[in-house]
This record gives C-alpha cells, structure tokens and sequence, in this order.
C-alpha cells in the first residue's frame, strides 16, 4: 500500500499495524450511506428502529386522536414497533420529519380519511402512497412488514 509516516526526524517509515474491523456503528454508517435520498434516511425493513409510523394530522381533532391511538394500540398488540408523531405540529412538518427519520412505512391520518373510512400508508422507500380501508390497514402491514 506504500502507508508510510513521517517519524520525528521526518523521515518516511512504513505503516506497521491497521484496523480493519466492521463494528455496529461502522454498520450503521454504511446502511445509511447506501440508503438515503435528498430527504433523509430509508431504512431498510431489517434494521429500522421502527417499523411504522403513525402521524394524525390534527391533534387537536379528538375524533383523529382516537382513531390514530386505537390504530396504533392494536399495531403494538400485534407485536409491530410503532412511533406516534402525536405533536401538535404542521402536517407539512411531520411529512418532513417523517422522511428525514426514514421509518420505512407511515400512516397519515386526517379528517377526510377518517369520514371516508380509509387509512393513508406512505411507503418511504418509493415514496408512494395507497389508501386502505380501516379493517385491512393492520393485516397489510404485518403482510408488508413480514
């Protein structure tokens, strides 16, 4: 490889020993690396630190806020990791943040999918989005999620 250092004197002397090792935040870094986009972090299903999100859009509307805890209960029970934007912010924020984290799928829920019976899940990775009826919504995802 010709490493070589300078030693005190200045003279050039041979690199005698390297690591090399892989460890879990090498890992990390090179997961990230390889899987980002100009919005952020796409983690990859096997190593995400959650498998779903869940982002109501209006906090304040206790009808969403029921709905969106009950989904995300009933995604905990089935035995999935679920983040719960619950903040009191902009939709536009949490779609931002959302991205930037990288959850590899996330559950927007807003009024007009809540009247209409249907739930929104974003997939990350390609950014596409599906509506889904309310009663399929968890058997989807642990079918996706699997």
């Amino acid at each position: 490889m010709q490493a070589n250092f300078p030693d005190s004197s200045g003279q050039l002397k041979p690199l005698i020993m390297g690591c090399y090792g892989i460890g879990v935040s090498r890992l990390i870094s090179a997961i990230i690396e390889q899987n980002n986009d100009a919005d952020g972090i796409i983690w990859p299903q096997e190593v995400s630190p959650f498998e779903i999100m869940i982002l109501p859009l209006d906090t304040t509307n206790q009808e969403l806020m029921q709905a969106a805890n009950s989904l995300y209960q009933e995604l905990k029970n089935s035995g999935l990791d679920v983040l719960f934007d619950d903040r009191n912010e902009r939709a536009g924020v949490k779609f931002k943040d959302a991205d930037l984290i990288g959850v590899p799928l996330s559950i927007v829920i807003g009024k007009k999918s809540i009247e209409e019976n249907n739930i929104e899940l974003r997939i990350r990775k390609d950014k596409s989005t599906q509506l889904i009826p309310k009663e399929d919504i968890v058997k989807i995802i642990k079918k996706l999620v699997a």
